[in-house]
């Protein structure tokens, strides 16, 4: 299956097969149980990120430097030509000679769409504005396979802000890969786009809207929480931005294999004396994005991993 991966650029989950997301974690999980040589010791990635970011930029190259390769880039885009007047295309097309790879974050939705049209180079979307975050999808959907075993059939909540949350996007189109049960809890405006509801209802999804968090946490494998994006509300009520925090208390009755994942960074929405429970895998989480990158990286550079060179 490696030939679909070969020089692929990543620009939504919507793309991904079912299969083609399976390999691709069998991938992380033998960068994640082995020591691989320097297997692109002659490529070079570049990160363009036009917003901030910190586990998504790091861990992308530490994945590359554990790979052996090389890094080039910049971490927002105030000391680049785009403070000139200079387009994104133009900018993704130049970038496109300098790499082999090119990682892009930008605030705008389009901006993935319009990178991939201006380079043969490979690119990966590290978040278009509101859209998708796809390799979070990938080190998400990694850490529920290490708890949960199989992804097929898992019943997962949703809690926090399901509108300009763009892990939960790409992550629910996975979940309807796998026949997942999804449980949606947000505040009041903040509920999951209605295209993404729509699609869910077209696999056949089941979902259902909640406003208690104790009532589902009993019949679930994963929580999924989310910070509120800040930066995207007009709501000037403080209450607002206090909705859901997770307790100790509301996870009195859930079921011991329930695992709580987190994309980070986090606010106030998870009570960090949860940090120490059985429950809490959101650091695992994070330190999985290295090795879910260093899959995809070695894939669509080189191609499929065996366990024969450990």
């Amino acid at each position: 299956m490696n030939h679909t991966f070969r020089n692929r650029s990543v620009i939504s989950m919507e793309n991904f097969s079912s299969q083609e997301i399976l390999y691709l974690l069998e991938q992380a999980h033998i960068m994640k149980n082995s020591t691989p040589p320097p297997l692109l010791r002659t490529s070079i990635l570049a990160t363009c990120f036009y917003e901030p970011s910190t586990r998504t930029r790091l861990s992308f190259e530490t994945a590359m430097l554990k790979l052996g390769g090389r890094v080039i880039g910049f971490p927002d885009g105030k000391n680049t030509a785009a403070q000139k007047g200079e387009s994104l295309e133009d900018t993704i097309r130049v970038i496109g000679s300098f790499a082999d790879v090119i990682i892009l974050r930008h605030p705008s939705k389009e901006s993935i769409h319009l990178a991939h049209k201006s380079t043969k180079t490979p690119v990966i979307n590290a978040g278009n504005g509101t859209e998708e975050h796809p390799t979070q999808t990938l080190t998400d959907l990694f850490t529920m396979q290490e708890t949960q075993k199989d992804l097929q059939g898992l019943s997962i909540a949703f809690v926090g802000d399901l509108k300009y949350g763009r892990t939960v996007h790409s992550l629910c189109f996975a979940c309807a890969l796998f026949g997942m049960r999804l449980f949606f809890c947000a505040p009041d405006g903040l509920s999951l786009p209605q295209e993404l509801l729509a699609h869910l209802t077209r696999k056949k999804i089941q979902f259902s809207f909640h406003q208690n968090l104790d009532e589902i946490i009993p019949r679930l494998d994963i929580l999924y929480i989310t910070r509120l994006q800040t930066h995207k509300l007009t709501s000037t009520d403080p209450t607002f931005f206090n909705l859901y925090p997770l307790k100790l208390a509301h996870l009195v009755n859930a079921p011991s294999h329930l695992k709580i994942l987190h994309p980070l960074p986090r606010n106030n929405e998870i009570d960090p004396l949860i940090d120490h429970t059985p429950f809490a895998h959101y650091f695992q989480q994070a330190e999985n994005g290295v090795y879910t990158r260093m899959g995809l990286l070695h894939t669509i550079l080189q191609g499929s991993l065996k366990y024969d060179y450990v």
